[in-house]
């Protein structure tokens, strides 16, 4: 059996020794940026490095997050922070950003990437793509079974971290807008302010949390999660105290090495967890109840925290006991010294744990001239290790009998010795010559492009229209596509691009529409593929193959890195646009999913003037942008319809309001099984259109909740705009989404 990691989280330095102190293989942690814990204590430069430091002596690792989307003017800063960790010998980093990733793997080689689960990869042909890219980790979306788990090591052939304890998101992590809309904290940003923690109308019904998911613990899942071949156990709990890292550590690395012990015996089916240490981890800041996750279940009632999301507190006796046993006096390494010395020769120390030794060579040692030095006095100076790494188990002398060396040359000949011990834990040979490759700034400010931008649109201001403006279309409903088609026969709506939810084809009456909207002066029609694909991954490509193949179609829209890539593996021939939920933040994402597409929605937490830069600094000849319609805030594996007891397995809408008496939208997909929650109301960016103030060369309206006729008279509108119009919308409910204020 290969040895499972016991990853552990470390939200400041008393957590990362702690946690280490109990048994954890690995540290992950976050810096003063770039890390998806912003209010967390987070970790000084200094105390990253000497973590590294303290890591490597108990030959353990460390990896810092920078799980976080990186907006273009951060990647100087961002090279500059990495700097000092890369030569400290940081063991790898967790990422979210495209961008980043690429960034980091050409500056800073022989760093390893591990891919966050912020990146909502869902199966092996994404996490494929990204080892293809450099990735020697994977650390996949929560909601994935133990089934999936294990295919995707075996496909991919790559290591797979997965959680095992802590805090569960609602929504596909990395897929969540809703903290960041209704509040400007944006979770890709590591500011995430919970609204799923809030309580909720379902319908009609009582108010509740059908939002908040319970906490994991898969303590009595140990044995499977072994036996799958997971690479790394995470436990979630970087904005956690030191005590609960340490406590909940010691809890798992107990069962861990149970189970290995009992594994080399055969006697697997004794593997047992007692009462004591379940209500121990309960009493760790857990919410009141718990769940064992995804791994053997897709979704239910009895995974959410229905009637209260609080904690239960902590047990202070035993948070005493911990901080007393683990963070008080933190595990050193144990060492055996060795020391010899002879009048007229230089001293000799020797260091060793039993495997690794070192030596180091002291002054001279004199001849006693009055007092000589004892064994008992050498042994004494030599065992004081304060301030170090290491607790000496036991020391051997071999010296003269009448021989003298002063206190500050005994101690400064420890020093040296046990910093040379040291330094072999540090570094090996690939560290040692690591040095980040040179990186140049080219990119322009936020102020340059947008003057650039602007002075290439001033000579078409005077223009009557907005000239190679398009509108593209996304509807969801076949009542919506007969709108689109109805519109555009009448010429009084224009829709050079037609997206149509994948799960409407089924219906064989729409691909017929297909041939009607063509005959209205419409353009290309493309399939709008599911927000997340899994399992079904591959027959939705066959079936988007097949519709291409037959001419229905002419591409794709793809929303997830799984689909991508099987669409690749697949050599799939008709075109590829990757919507907004693959983030392009910055010109080095964009340039990465240029390879694979041929354009790319531009993301919706950039405000207007990142929106610019981005454009010029990644030279976005068609700059594609939603201008209307709801777009989603959480894709989630939960169900609404289960939690509230009214699942009826058919697709379609039920409303949450919050209370403010706000209502959010949320389709339940039934087909790929997840559900989506809708802003309570539309984007709107009609002033673009109006005051010609944005070099959008394809403009998206999506329709989701609207009927036949509101989408009629929406594309009719912006049609007006397109041609010239200019006239204020007959909608008063909407939002400039975050085009004016952005996230931080």
């Amino acid at each position: 059996m290969n040895q499972t990691e016991l990853l552990a989280p470390a939200g400041n330095y008393e957590a990362l020794t702690g946690a280490l102190s109990a048994g954890a293989d690995a540290i992950y942690l976050g810096g003063s940026a770039f890390g998806a814990r912003a209010y967390a204590d987070n970790f000084s430069q200094e105390e990253i490095c000497e973590g590294i430091r303290y890591a490597h002596t108990l030959q353990k690792k460390i990896y810092l997050t920078v799980n976080t989307l990186v907006k273009e003017w951060e990647f100087p800063a961002l090279y500059q922070f990495l700097i000092p960790f890369y030569e400290a010998g940081l063991d790898a980093v967790i990422v979210q950003d495209l961008g980043a990733f690429l960034f980091i793997r050409d500056h800073f080689p022989g760093l390893s990437l591990h891919v966050s689960t912020q990146m909502t990869i869902t199966g092996p042909f994404g996490a494929k793509l990204l080892k293809s890219l450099g990735a020697s980790r994977i650390v996949p979306a929560r909601e994935l079974s133990l089934r999936e788990i294990i295919t995707m090591k075996r496909t991919a052939d790559i290591e797979v971290e997965t959680f095992i304890h802590g805090a569960m998101c609602y929504c596909y992590s990395g897929q969540c807008l809703f903290s960041s809309i209704l509040g400007g904290r944006s979770g890709n940003r590591g500011r995430c302010a919970q609204p799923c923690r809030l309580p909720y109308h379902v319908e009609d019904g009582r108010e509740e949390y059908p939002l908040s998911m319970k906490d994991m613990c898969t303590i009595h899942l140990i044995p499977k999660l072994m036996d799958a071949g997971i690479d790394s156990f995470k436990i979630e709990g970087r904005m956690k105290k030191p005590e609960y890292a340490a406590g909940v550590t010691a809890i798992y690395r107990k069962y861990m090495n149970l189970y290995t012990a009992l594994k080399q015996e055969g006697k697997e089916a004794l593997y047992a967890v007692s009462a004591e240490d379940i209500q121990k981890l309960k009493s760790l800041y857990l919410r009141s109840s718990l769940s064992e996750g995804y791994y053997e279940k897709h979704n239910g009632r009895d995974m959410i925290t229905i009637s209260s999301p609080s904690y239960n507190g902590a047990d202070e006796s035993l948070l005493q006991a911990v901080r007393k046993q683990y963070i008080e006096k933190p595990v050193r390494k144990e060492v055996s010294l060795s020391a010899v010395f002879h009048a007229g020769e230089q001293a000799i120390l020797t260091v060793t744990d039993g495997i690794t030794t070192t030596a180091a060579e002291g002054d001279i040692v004199d001849k006693a001239k009055n007092r000589p030095l004892s064994e008992e006095q050498v042994v004494e100076q030599l065992r004081k290790c304060g301030g170090t790494f290491f607790t000496v188990a036991d020391v051997q002398i071999t010296m003269d009998p009448d021989i003298f060396m002063p206190v500050s040359r005994q101690n400064q000949l420890r020093r040296d010795a046990l910093k040379a011990f040291e330094s072999l834990f540090l570094w090996d040979d690939a560290v040692k010559e690591r040095h980040p490759l040179p990186f140049e700034e080219d990119s322009l400010s936020d102020r340059a492009a947008v003057q650039k931008v602007q002075s290439v649109r001033k000579e078409q201001e005077a223009l009557p229209s907005l000239k190679g403006t398009q509108l593209h279309v996304l509807v969801t409903q076949k009542e919506q596509l007969q709108a689109v088609c109805h519109t555009c026969l009448e010429k009084r709506g224009e829709a050079a691009r037609l997206y149509v939810e994948l799960a409407l084809t089924k219906d064989p009456s729409v691909t017929e529409l297909f041939s009607l909207y063509r005959q209205a002066g419409g353009g290309e029609v493309y399939l709008a593929l599911p927000y997340v694909s899994r399992q079904t991954c591959d027959s939705e490509c066959r079936q988007l193959i097949e519709l291409t193949t037959q001419g229905f179609i002419d591409g794709c829209l793809v929303r997830n890195m799984e689909m991508l890539s099987c669409l690749l593996e697949m050599n799939y021939t008709g075109h590829i646009v990757t919507d907004s939920g693959l983030y392009v933040w910055n010109s080095r994402s964009f340039a990465v999913l240029q390879q694979y597409a041929e354009e790319s929605y531009l993301p919706i937490e950039l405000n207007g003037k990142e929106l610019y830069t981005l454009i010029q600094n990644a030279d976005i000849r068609r700059p594609s942008l939603q201008i209307y319609g709801r777009f989603p805030m959480m894709v989630s594996a939960g169900c609404l319809q289960k939690t509230s007891g009214k699942c009826t397995h058919v697709p379609g809408y039920l409303t949450l309001t919050d209370r403010y008496r706000k209502t959010f939208p949320v389709y339940h997909e039934c087909s790929s099984c997840y559900n989506i929650l809708y802003n309570s109301v539309p984007l709107s960016l009609h002033t673009l259109l109006m005051n010609r103030t944005f070099p959008v060369s394809a403009g998206r309206l999506d329709f989701t909740t609207e009927t036949a006729g509101e989408t009629e008279k929406v594309l009719s509108y912006f049609t007006a705009l397109v041609r010239g119009e200019k006239r204020q919308p007959f909608y008063q409910d909407f939002t400039t989404g975050h085009y004016k204020r952005g996230v931080e």
